[in-house]
């Protein structure tokens, strides 16, 4: 008798591993993911990537605003009788009352060495804390926040010089790979799911705008992982004569000054510990990413200008 798949996500990050178990033969009765989101300008609709997929692959899919109280959506998923959900960065919570709707449980992919990061922003706190090492964690879901017990967990280095975009790519990739060993295992009850040390856990709060602004009083390593951790979105910045600029790219040099102050011809900054950063890439409010050499040809921001923390 044929498996019965569901399949729950959202981003491009999840787009490899739908694709994964496609291409290799399980049958994906249905797909979760989040409704279309309109365009922050203009009216556009723009359909999750997990969306996009389904249609090419004429996979069954649905998009609920949610699931909490969603009667419809409940009886659907308990009628469907399905012997395992898969959820990869799906974007909502999955109410309890759900959890024991399949035979095997809902297992979820997290971009993390859980019990590290658990939440919304894994991979781009990984990447601003300046850990050495990420990974994916295959877990079980329960009521409470990513902590679940823990079949398998695949590590992988951290690159100080990849930003969060190139690392969502990797463990992405990692991802749809293992999943193939692993809900087999999962499936063949052969997969053993251990506690997390929930004393060790550490939170991937979602990332606040905010959070992006660049202090130039911080050592270079840390300002170089907030730009990297931020890319694409929403991206590390600094204001210059009340416009702001977001550095798509830097890198640590050796200069010294006064923190926030330009040390060179082509925007080296300087920040604490006789260090300085080299923006690489920037893009100026309302404008296209420039290589750092076009950008200054036409830029109020030279040497010896100071980039104030305001």
């Amino acid at each position: 008798m044929s498996k019965k798949i569901i399949f729950m996500g959202t981003p491009l990050f999840a787009v490899p591993i739908l694709k994964s178990l496609y291409q290799n033969g399980y049958p994906i009765s249905v797909v979760y993911t989040q409704p279309p989101q309109k365009s922050h300008r203009g009216q556009k609709i723009n359909k999750s990537p997990i969306q996009g997929i389904s249609e090419t692959l004429n996979i069954n899919f649905r998009s609920p605003k949610n699931l909490k109280d969603n009667e419809e959506e409940f009886r659907f998923i308990k009628e469907l009788n399905a012997d395992i959900a898969i959820v990869v960065a799906y974007g909502q919570i999955i109410p309890k009352k759900y959890l024991s709707l399949t035979k095997k449980g809902f297992v979820n992919i997290h971009g993390s060495l859980l019990p590290l990061w658990r939440g919304a922003a894994p991979i781009q706190r990984s990447i601003m804390n300046l850990d050495y090492e990420t990974g994916i964690s295959f877990m079980k879901l329960v009521e409470e926040l990513d902590s679940g017990p823990v079949s398998n967990i695949y590590k992988i280095k951290l690159d100080h010089d990849q930003n969060a975009q190139e690392i969502s790519e990797k463990l992405s990739m990692l991802a749809a790979e293992k999943i193939l060993d692993n809900i087999d295992d999962i499936l063949e009850d052969k997969a053993q799911f251990k506690e997390q040390d929930h004393t060790k856990a550490t939170y991937a709060k979602k990332i606040n705008k905010i959070e992006g602004k660049i202090n130039w009083g911080e050592q270079a390593s840390k300002i170089i992982g907030k730009i990297n951790g931020l890319f694409p979105s929403p991206g590390a910045f600094f204001t210059f004569n009340g416009e702001r600029y977001k550095i798509l790219k830097a890198k640590i040099g050796n200069g010294i000054g006064k923190a926030g102050e330009v040390i060179s011809d082509n925007l080296e900054v300087a920040c604490a510990h006789n260090q300085s950063v080299k923006i690489l890439e920037i893009q100026r409010e309302g404008k296209n990413p420039q290589k750092i050499g076009e950008f200054m040809l036409g830029s109020q921001i030279k040497k010896g200008s100071i980039i104030q923390n305001v």
